[in-house]
């Protein structure tokens, strides 16, 4: 694929907002998890809350949008100068040639949640207050997103699980090949919600400790919240040095199971395969890998197998999710943005909370930060029923 330009940037997760917390706490090897203690939920488990969501004044002329998801949506938004490079480039392309790609897995049902408690006690009846159009619904966020920017060109919400926010990487470069827009703000949006907290632990997915990808110890996830945006360009013919370029992206479904990978990888090889061959890079030429790793035992050893397959041993790889808790729609975002900085400031962040990693995953994960060269770099997301997408994302020198 020819090679877009992220020209902007930023994501918000329990480890920061924005781009320089993001980076100081992956630095000290920090993780922004918790014990649960969200709303009425009584479970143990651990979690990754986004700080002070419930405080952000939605813009006025955008109020009937104020929901938990579109609320983190802003306060991602105005990070790192994100709204200004949207606007800035609207002004040059003109707005109706800016796509808007969101990839959400529950976006604002917990407004929902909280409307049933206020229900009609005679009649059942649902709370008239309730909008669900432009709180619940899924296509929410990116409608939110699209307004408060300004931009007229296409607008989707991709909600393909723990893929939604990759694959919107994928959404856009196809609708720019295809001279429909000429650049396109892609991101990824969850919140925290009953639906998910007590959904995971009814599948027997989550832990009891912060979660430990990898770690031959692993028992499950941590979920967390999060939201991450990036501005896609076409790219100039001679890239600014240290400029991030997206340089191919991979999908697969495996269809194995609703909820488990197939055990040897295949669906995950397939991704990062594709991602490879649209940018005509050989596996030896990535120096790091964000891999998905959520730390339950299936997800692990499938993965871990795909990479050992294609890889051997020969690339730094690790998690995140040890940081930031598994952010669901929102993780191929925020990975991506992570996987963007190893690239800009040349380090290796640590899988966090992981001491003993599986003997039977034969891949080199990073236990503490390396200082190194990154000059291209995958990063996974793998969904619920086989959803696989793999970014390939480079430097250039």
């Amino acid at each position: 694929m020819t090679p877009l330009l992220l020209s902007s940037y930023t994501a918000t997760s329990c480890i920061g907002r924005g781009l320089e917390q993001t980076l100081a706490t992956l630095r000290r090897q920090g993780s922004g998890l918790q014990p649960c203690n969200f709303e009425t939920a009584d479970l143990a488990t651990w979690i990754g809350e986004v700080p002070e969501v419930d405080e952000v004044r939605m813009r006025e002329d955008l109020s009937r949008f104020n929901c938990r998801n579109n609320r983190l949506a802003q306060l991602g938004l105005v990070q790192d100068g994100l709204v200004d490079a949207a606007r800035a480039a609207s002004a040059r392309l003109g707005p109706e040639r800016i796509g808007v790609f969101i990839g959400t897995s529950t976006a604002g049902i917990l407004e929902t949640e909280l409307a049933y408690r206020r229900r009609d006690p005679a009649t059942g009846a649902l709370p008239p207050g309730l909008d669900y159009a432009s709180t619940h619904s899924p296509f929410s966020v990116a409608d939110f997103v699209r307004r408060y920017l300004g931009l007229a060109g296409p607008v989707a919400t991709i909600s393909s699980a723990c893929s939604s926010s990759a694959k919107v990487f994928a959404s856009a470069a196809r609708m720019m090949k295809a001279g429909l827009i000429d650049a396109a703000v892609v991101g990824g949006v969850d919140s925290l919600c009953l639906t998910t907290l007590y959904g995971f632990n009814s599948l027997e997915l989550t832990s009891a400790h912060p979660c430990r990808p990898f770690d031959a110890g692993r028992d499950g996830i941590s979920i967390g919240e999060g939201a991450a945006f990036a501005l896609l360009e076409r790219a100039p013919a001679t890239p600014d040095p240290g400029s991030i370029l997206l340089l191919g992206v991979g999908e697969s479904s495996d269809a194995y199971h609703m909820s488990s990978p197939r055990p040897d990888g295949l669906g995950a090889r397939l991704a990062m395969e594709g991602a490879l061959a649209a940018g005509g890079v050989a596996p030896a030429a990535v120096d790091y890998i964000n891999l998905h790793g959520t730390a339950t035992p299936s997800n692990d050893a499938a993965e871990g197998n795909a990479v050992a397959a294609l890889f051997g041993r020969h690339v730094a790889c690790s998690s995140t999710k040890g940081a930031t808790g598994h952010a669901l729609g929102a993780a191929g975002g925020i990975e991506a943005v992570i996987t963007a900085l190893s690239l800009r400031h040349g380090f290796v962040p640590a899988g966090v909370n992981t001491r003993s990693v599986d003997a039977a995953i034969a891949i080199d994960y990073v236990l503490e930060n390396r200082t190194q060269a990154v000059s291209k770099a995958l990063s996974n997301s793998f969904g619920f029923g086989g959803t696989n997408c793999s970014l390939l994302l480079g430097r250039a020198n």
